[in-house]
């Protein structure tokens, strides 16, 4: 006879909690509270593009590419991390892409508009 336990059929919840990277671990909290970060994006696609920083959109855009990266090759696997680092990715990506096409554009306003000459001052009369 063998020695081994019978193996417990474990229902779906109970295999999502005790995965290793449920929600007992920082594994899975650390991609929930990045949403945040998704979710401001989103919020400043309403936002003039004039009044945006490239510096902070390229840094999104680099951490989520390079974080959709590691989540890969860490184990275990973390499909939540790849999801909203490519959200966070996304929305760096387009907000660089907003900027510069208006910088563009302003540029090409400002060469194609005619110098104005400055206005002439009235002569003083006595």
């Amino acid at each position: 006879m063998s020695s081994a336990a019978p193996a417990v059929a474990q229902s779906g919840l109970q295999k999502f909690l005790n995965h290793p990277a449920g929600p007992k671990t920082i594994h899975f909290w650390a991609p929930a509270a990045k949403w945040a970060l998704v979710a401001a994006g989103v919020g400043d696609l309403s936002r003039p593009a004039e009044n945006l920083s490239l510096s902070q959109n390229v840094a999104l855009a680099a951490t989520g590419l390079i974080w959709s990266r590691y989540s890969l090759v860490i184990i275990p696997k973390n499909y939540s991390l790849l999801t909203v680092n490519m959200f966070v990715a996304a929305t760096g990506l387009t907000q660089i892409y907003r900027i510069l096409d208006y910088r563009q554009g302003a540029k090409k306003t400002e060469e194609t508009a005619p110098a104005v000459a400055p206005a002439a001052t009235p002569a003083a009369t006595n």
